[in-house]
Order: C-alpha cells, then structure tokens, then sequence
C-alpha cells in the first residue's frame, strides 16, 4: 500500500526558539520511503535517533518568532495484517534487554494499577489472545470523543471516564498489556483511515518475538499505517516539543492512498 503524507504548520513564539520534531515517517521493517521532503523555513535543522533505534528526531532552531513547516512523503507500505491471536508470549527471563523499559510504568501508563482487573478480566486466555480480548475490551467499552480529554489526561481518569481520543486508547492498551507482563509501547503513525485526520497513536506489542502493531480505536491496521516513532507514552512521541510557549496558527494533516 503506497500513502501520500502532506503536513502544514504554522507556529508563533514569543521569541526565538528550539522545537524537538517527531513527524517524519521511520525507515524501518514495513515500510519503504520513496520519497521525502521536510523544510522548515530559516531554521537550523540537526537530527538525532529515536527511541529504540526508531525513526529520527529532529531539532530545528528558530531564529524568529515563527515557524512555517512543510512535510511530505510518499511510503510503500509493506507490513503484512496478520492476526495476533496465536502468538506467543516470552516468559519474563526471555524478553531482549532492549525490550524489557516497555514492561514498566510509565508517566501516563500506570500499568500497575491494572494487574487486578487484567488479571480477572482476562485470566483465562494467554499471550496474543489475550492481547486481542483487551484491544477488543477497550474499542467496545470507550467511546470516541474529541475534546474530551487533555496533554494532561492520565489512562486512570480514561478508564473511569471511558471515553478519550486515540492517545488515551493507546495509553490504556499500553498500560493493560504491560499489566499482564506483556512489553508495549506507544507508537506516533500516519494513516489514510484515521477519522478526522490528525497525528495518530497506537500501540506496538511483543508476541513471538517481534513487535506487532495494534488499535484499539479499530480505526487503522498494520498494513496502512506508516511508522513515526515509539516510546513508553504520549510524552515521548509528541510530534512537537517547544522550548518556549507555542501558539498555534495553522496545522493540518492529510494522508492518503497513491
């Protein structure tokens, strides 16, 4: 599957200013980029790697008081979606050293408070089928809803309120899967079926030996969604990080398939 990815923004600050970018798609397993452009502006652009190798991270220093950004890229999607019911699980003394940070809490994953309920919930089944029971648990139990929750909102007050927007499904994904000793993370993608287009955020979780791609939104599957970057919550894959308070004037995201 072939998407064409176009970002626009526009951003004041009160002065000059460093950003920390996450917004480009990862050269990684699954995925081809045939072709990309990113300018943003004046400003001094450097790069750093990713968490956990993934993707690259960008920081451009602003040398006004605005930043006018342009992104756009064409990506082969090459990921299979396959089911992820009879995978395995590893046993705890099994998991890779760089794997085992996405077992832990974390800022907006408190996975601890979640080892009772996954653990009467979804006793009864075990590695990939339990993680398919709580993807489907938590798409048939929270509703959609823009605006309902903030950069603040903790999977605590998403899972009493039972409501939230993708992030706040990720976290909760996230934060029962690592509750029953699965490693998780969160993961920024693109994808044409996210409704309304914008950012998106999914998990990725460890079942026979890989990671594996899950939405809990139900809204996109692995093989249309294009990898950002991935980290242990929504903080590490913000797609913009400012020094210096950030007044939004225009943002847009568009993807679509080629």
């Amino acid at each position: 599957m072939r998407i064409q990815i176009d970002v626009a923004m526009t951003y004041r600050f009160p002065n000059p200013n460093t950003v920390f970018l996450a917004l480009e798609a990862a050269k990684v397993d699954g995925q081809t980029i045939e072709y990309e452009s990113l300018l943003v502006g004046d400003a001094t652009v450097s790069r750093i790697t990713g968490d956990s190798g993934v993707g690259e991270r960008v920081f451009a220093q602003v040398p006004g008081t605005e930043m006018i950004l342009n992104y756009s890229a064409l990506v082969n999607i090459t990921r299979p979606h396959n089911g992820i019911e009879d995978l395995d699980a590893a046993p705890l003394h099994m998991i890779p050293g760089e794997v085992v940070p996405y077992l832990r809490p974390s800022r907006y994953c408190q996975s601890d408070k979640f080892v009772s309920f996954v653990g009467k919930r979804f006793g009864g089944v075990q590695g990939g089928a339990k993680v398919a029971a709580i993807r489907d648990w938590i798409e048939n139990n929270l509703s959609y809803v823009p605006g309902s929750s903030d950069a603040d909102t903790n999977v605590l007050e998403t899972f009493a309120g039972r409501q939230g927007v993708c992030r706040d499904y990720a976290h909760l994904m996230c934060s029962m899967v690592r509750a029953a000793q699965i490693p998780a993370r969160m993961v920024a993608v693109y994808s044409p079926n996210v409704v309304p287009q914008d950012f998106h955020a999914v998990a990725e979780v460890w079942l026979g030996g890989q990671w594996t791609l899950v939405d809990a939104t139900g809204m996109c599957t692995p093989d249309d969604m294009a990898v950002i970057a991935v980290g242990r919550d929504a903080y590490d894959i913000a797609f913009m990080d400012s020094q210096a308070p950030a007044q939004m004037l225009q943002q847009s995201v568009f993807v679509q398939l080629t």
